[in-house]
């Protein structure tokens, strides 16, 4: 993007963003369509049981008598293409709520014809495996688009659910805005990385709040993840904070990023590069972890040593074919290989047990070509399931793919152990105004339904 420093411009530039955020990035272009039904009701009533639902994915008798809401999360158009290809799809949905004395319970039932759990998989492009490349390479996990907007490659993404809450009321525009309160993605701010420093448009699409005592909390259900293994059977709990907020970065919009799964909060010190944000403690390895480790090469281009980096799986079930993911119990049990070796020239993987998978030996490690051909027969899983632990595993939950939709289903305690303040308290029955937001096959890319609000029938 071109830099402009005149005062008039960046006046009249700063106005127009704001008045593309506010229109992209509010509540008012989504609740023309709350559902697609004849029930315009945002609100949800989450209905009194002394019996709680076993939270398994199959729906009890119990949840008959709780009223469904019907929603119909969709995908905005920010304007700046942050969400090229998705912009106006609608993921049909309905919610139910039930509490007792110690927990609530919600079913989100998804319109979905297409299960997507085999995320951003490995496969082998012999094309692709030049002098100090490697021809393994990982499908992207959205929709991507040439130069002149055409599908190039369709995407390997993920089927996901999240509910954001505002915690202790704490974040004032949550009240009005709901999902779109942390959302700065239009939001201009001063770039200090650059001498001398020039204003700059933000398209990031990083969330954060407004203030240092502002908090949101953010469930993330990952749901090829939940279907996967008992072992992962929850929502991620995480929560939305103000990222040091422009005392560190001089920052009115998007660059910091206030996102942090639970357990974690700033120690006290700051990066030492612009924009100086806060340093964070650390989290154990837990969640969808990545399938990836880089192997180092040294060759010569004419006379002159070359370091390159490569990446290869790190995990690899032989023969296994398109498994979704790799788990922490296939890697102790052996049933997973580790890759200790690649041939650079060959692309051919050593693994732990001394033996070798060739990708040149048929075509089972090569995708279908084409925009929409299909994966690897033999596509190695992005990712390892790691179970949750510690305050990311508050919610407990469990996905089931019925053929047609989804069926999600989680529990958590009315109030939880949380002494950091990164959990919604429901134990006082009071009214929460929340949003939704649906994942279908991609990554950040996902359907907003803002501005509802959980009642207690008491």
């Amino acid at each position: 993007m071109k830099m402009f420093q005149q005062k008039s411009f960046w006046i009249l530039t700063s106005f127009v963003l704001f008045v593309g955020y506010w229109i992209s990035c509010t509540k008012h272009d989504q609740i023309l369509t709350v559902n697609n039904t004849s029930d315009n009701s945002t609100t949800l009533q989450s209905i009194k049981v002394t019996t709680p639902p076993t939270i398994d994915g199959t729906i009890d008798a119990s949840w008959a008598n709780a009223t469904k809401l019907n929603i119909l999360p969709t995908v905005p158009d920010p304007g700046n293409g942050l969400f090229s290809g998705y912009s106006g799809q609608q993921y049909p949905a309905t919610i139910r709520s039930m509490y007792d004395d110690q927990n609530i319970y919600f079913l989100v039932e998804i319109k979905d014809p297409t299960q997507s759990v085999n995320v951003a998989p490995w496969y082998f492009d012999p094309a692709k495996n030049v002098t100090g490349k490697t021809g393994w390479q990982k499908e992207p996990n959205n929709d991507s688009y040439d130069a002149n907007g055409a599908l190039s490659r369709v995407g390997f993404g993920e089927d996901r659910i999240a509910m954001l809450w505002n915690i202790d009321n704490s974040t004032p525009k949550f009240v009005s805005q709901t999902c779109y309160s942390s959302c700065h993605i239009f939001t201009p701010y001063m770039d200090y990385s650059k001498d001398p420093a020039v204003y700059t448009a933000n398209a990031s699409g990083n969330h954060y709040t407004n203030g240092a005592s502002e908090k949101i909390d953010m469930w993330w259900g990952r749901l090829g993840y939940m279907s996967k293994d008992a072992s992962l059977h929850f929502v991620d709990d995480n929560y939305q904070d103000w990222a040091g907020g422009p005392t560190y970065t001089n920052v009115t919009g998007g660059n910091g990023n206030g996102r942090h799964v639970d357990g974690i909060y700033p120690d006290g010190t700051k990066s030492k590069t612009w924009p100086y944000r806060p340093n964070y403690t650390s989290s154990p390895t837990q969640g969808e972890v990545n399938n990836s480790q880089n192997f180092y090469f040294s060759h010569k281009v004419d006379t002159v040593t070359v370091k390159d980096t490569v990446s290869v799986p790190v995990w690899v079930i032989p023969g296994a074919g398109s498994a979704g993911y790799i788990l922490v119990a296939d890697t102790a049990s052996g049933k997973a290989k580790k890759v200790t070796q690649l041939d650079i020239k060959t692309g051919v993987l050593t693994l732990s047990d001394g033996s070798t998978i060739d990708p040149n030996v048929g075509t089972d490690y090569q995708k279908s070509s084409g925009a929409t051909g299909a994966t690897a027969k033999n596509s190695i899983p992005g990712y390892i399931g790691v179970p949750l632990i510690g305050g990311r595993a508050d919610i407990t939950g469990a996905a089931v793919y019925t053929g047609t939709g989804w069926i999600v289903e989680y529990k958590r305690a009315l109030k939880t152990g949380d002494v950091l303040k990164q959990d919604i308290d429901f134990s006082s029955l009071q009214d929460q105004v929340f949003g939704v937001a649906i994942w279908n096959n991609s990554n950040y890319q996902h359907g907003i339904q803002p501005n509802l609000t959980l009642t207690f029938k008491k």
